[in-house]
């Protein structure tokens, strides 16, 4: 049931946001876990009604199957677990957002930035694996660091990197801490607060949250 009043669609088990951008300036973007592929489904219909283009993430495999079956322009990313559904393309900003992880057990967290990112009109650009364990590949890629409007550093274990780039750089930094990390790691505990920390100037978002560091990433390429 669509309420125009109120700027929302009930279906009941959801209320879609019919007026997020206008308000926000970002879309309603769909949050998976735990949603039936039947939920799914339903709230991608009604949101594909409106012309929108869609974005679900932390969507899994079976969930994907499931609304690719009957939505086959429906795009899934198997390692972010995003689920992306185009009705127009989106012009993207001549400025980049520059994603960067420690190491390749990142990935899924950098996958899902670097997919809600574009969604959300940005240019990005992924730096894999430059951890501190080798700082050298670091400095191989410092100058399209650097070039970047706003940086995303994702890092697991003590989750040094963003201090490490934050000292080297005169951009935003938006660190994510991942829960990747042995036994002391406390599941991304010890990188969350090794990061909010930091002697210098970052950003922290919440435990593997690629998405909620893109997403203020965008704002600020944006500005």
């Amino acid at each position: 049931m669509q309420n125009e009043n109120k700027g929302y669609e009930d279906l009941g088990f959801a209320k879609i946001d019919t007026i997020r951008e206008q308000r926000t300036g970002q879309p309603e973007i769909i949050f998976g876990e735990g949603k039936t592929a039947e939920q799914m489904l339903t709230i991608i219909k009604h949101m594909m009604e409106s012309g929108s283009n869609i974005l679900a993430t932390r969507v899994s495999v079976d969930v994907a199957n499931n609304v690719r079956e009957q939505i086959p322009d429906a795009v899934y990313n198997s390692v972010a677990r995003t689920l992306c559904v185009l009705s127009h393309e989106t012009k993207l900003t001549e400025t980049y957002i520059a994603i960067v992880s420690a190491g390749t057990s990142d990935l899924p967290v950098m996958e899902e930035a670097y997919e809600t990112a574009l969604f959300l009109g940005n240019r990005a650009e992924k730096i894999i694996d430059v951890g501190i364990a080798g700082l050298h590949r670091l400095f191989d890629k410092l100058d399209k660091i650097r070039q970047a409007r706003v940086v995303i550093v994702i890092a697991g274990m003590e989750g040094a990197l963003a201090s490490v780039i934050a000292g080297l750089i005169d951009k935003p930094v938006i660190a994510v801490p991942t829960s990747i990390g042995y036994g002391a790691n406390l599941n991304g505990i010890t990188t969350l607060l090794s990061m909010l920390n930091s002697c210098t100037t970052i950003s922290v978002v919440n435990i593997d949250n690629g998405f909620g560091a893109a997403s203020q990433a965008s704002r600020i390429n944006k500005l």
